[in-house]
C-alpha cells in the first residue's frame, strides 16, 4: 500500500484572503508621487501632446497640398 503523503490546499476564500493581504502589503511599500509632481509630469505630458498636434497638422496640410498641385485640383 502507498502511502499518501498530499498536502490538501487549503479552500479558494483562505488562498483569496493570503493574495489580498499581499497586496495590500506591497502597496504600502510603493512610494507616491507628490500632488506637485503629479501636476507638473501631466503638464509636460500634455505639452509633448500638443507639439505633435501642431506637427502631425501641418505634416497633413503641406501634404494635403502637395496632393492638389499633383492631381490639378488646386488647393
Amino acid at each position: 500500500m502507498k502511502a499518501k503523503t498530499a498536502v490538501k490546499k487549503p479552500n479558494i476564500f483562505v488562498r483569496m484572503g493570503r493574495k489580498l493581504k499581499e497586496v495590500f502589503s506591497e502597496i504600502k511599500k510603493v512610494t507616491w508621487p507628490s500632488f506637485g509632481k503629479v501636476i507638473k509630469s501631466t503638464g509636460v505630458v500634455i505639452a509633448v501632446i500638443v507639439v505633435f498636434l501642431i506637427v502631425l497638422t501641418g505634416i497633413n496640410y503641406g501634404l494635403n497640398s502637395l496632393l492638389g498641385l499633383i492631381s490639378g485640383l488646386g488647393a
